[in-house]
């Protein structure tokens, strides 16, 4: 027989005894606050996102241009659930900067009860238990038209306690969030440099200096195409699906070379050792040959790793330098907007695109001195050193996040 849990497993102090049954429909604190459109009143129109993703505006329209009169009026602190998308997760706390905008009939407004606040709500909504009452509680055929059943939802029961433990669990989750917003934002203006400089460090096409450069270098940029200063290889060539997943080598996976300009050693999958095929070096460079878009296509990545024994995936192809270069100026050259732009240009397919080896080996590149390109690449690498701690906190703080949603309810 199971017993049922009436206490979560985590619990801030001066907090005990069991958490209530409730039925939704005795706390839940439904208002509605009709709105009388007038033709030439400005009204703040807002939407809910999908995936728990917050209320954010949609439009701002004049009376006379909303079709559909039945509105009403939201409050900041007011929890909205969208009768059409709540499946997906559209539901959420309505922000101070959406104080007084309005909604159609589509949404369920919910403020503070005695028993449970608008907050609360929100924060329990992101658990899966949750989630399962909105979508047992909506009817349809078609996932992406469901509709949510109020009077079913309310029918059901969850466990809560009391409004002070409430407002202990929602404070912890906002904290957690206002962290993790705040990681967000640090990553977000990090990749925005990242990208301005990548268009800006390196010379645009047809010209030899860039457009921002480290002091103490001047001169133009030596033109040369990748062709002149390395030669192609092939990757796995004439293996099953049975030669994969054992042996005591290696090699270095399509979504490795996809998703890094500097390749991650530890991507790697189990080959068994064959001396026929072409095993990578540090300083090799790998190019996908194909992708279902032609922007994703022939992306590049730097293998820096020593280790015996590693080969390149067969749906991508090498490429070795003949002469010196810093390698991790190659790595951001080849990810720089004036390399893509001609790499996008060669893509050929419809429903899948691929490039040709052999053209990637004429595009045209720009070479600084030694010295300068040590320079360009240190700076990439620090910059992207500084986004992964960023992503590394945002993703151990919504493990976190998780965690507790798990262990702090019943």
């Amino acid at each position: 027989m199971t017993i049922q849990t009436k206490a979560p497993d985590i619990r801030f102090e001066n907090f005990s005894g069991d958490w209530q049954d409730k039925g939704i429909g005795s706390i839940l604190a439904e208002t509605r606050r009709p709105v009388e459109l007038l033709d030439n009143e400005l009204y703040q129109l807002v939407t809910v996102k999908r995936r728990n993703e917050g209320v954010v505006a949609r439009a701002s329209l004049k009376g006379k241009d909303i079709l559909v009169k039945n509105y009403f009026g939201i409050k900041s602190g007011d929890y909205l659930i969208s009768k059409r998308q709540v499946v997906h997760g559209a539901n959420g706390i309505v922000p101070e900067s959406l104080d007084n905008a309005v909604v159609s009939n589509e949404y369920l407004v919910v403020t503070d009860s005695d028993e449970i606040t608008a907050k609360f709500w929100t924060v329990i909504s992101k658990r899966p238990e949750i989630h399962k009452l909105f979508f047992i509680s909506s009817y349809g055929v078609d996932i992406e038209k469901l509709v949510f059943d109020v009077s079913d939802w309310k029918s059901r029961s969850i466990k809560i306690p009391d409004v002070a433990e409430q407002n202990a669990i929602t404070n912890h989750f906002q904290k957690l969030d206002s962290l993790i917003n705040q990681h967000q934002q640090k990553h977000e203006k990090l990749s925005n440099i990242k990208k301005a400089m990548l268009e800006k460090m390196f010379p645009k096409q047809g010209e030899t200096i860039p457009e921002i450069r480290f002091k103490g270098f001047s001169g133009e940029w030596e033109e040369r195409t990748l062709g002149e200063f390395g030669e192609t290889f092939t990757g796995l060539a004439g293996k099953t699906k049975h030669d994969f997943g054992h042996g005591q080598a290696r090699f270095v996976t399509y979504m490795n070379v996809f998703a890094n300009a500097i390749s991650n050693e530890s991507l790697v999958e189990p080959v068994e050792i064959d001396e026929s095929q072409n095993e990578v070096v540090k300083g090799d460079v790998f190019f996908t040959t194909s992708s279902e878009t032609p922007e994703e296509v022939g992306m590049s990545s730097i293998w820096m790793g020593e280790a015996k024994n590693v080969y390149l995936n067969s749906f991508c192809f090498g490429y070795r330098p003949k002469q010196k270069i810093d390698s991790v100026y190659l790595a951001y050259m080849l990810r720089a907007s004036s390399f893509r732009k001609q790499v996008i240009f060669l893509a050929q397919g419809v429903s899948r695109y691929n490039i040709s080896k052999t053209k990637v080996m004429d595009i045209k590149t720009y070479m600084p001195s030694l010295l300068e390109q040590e320079k360009i690449g240190s700076y990439f690498q620090k910059l992207d050193a500084l986004i992964n701690q960023h992503q590394q906190q945002i993703t151990k703080l919504n493990n976190i996040k998780q965690a507790c949603l798990s262990k702090m309810f019943v």
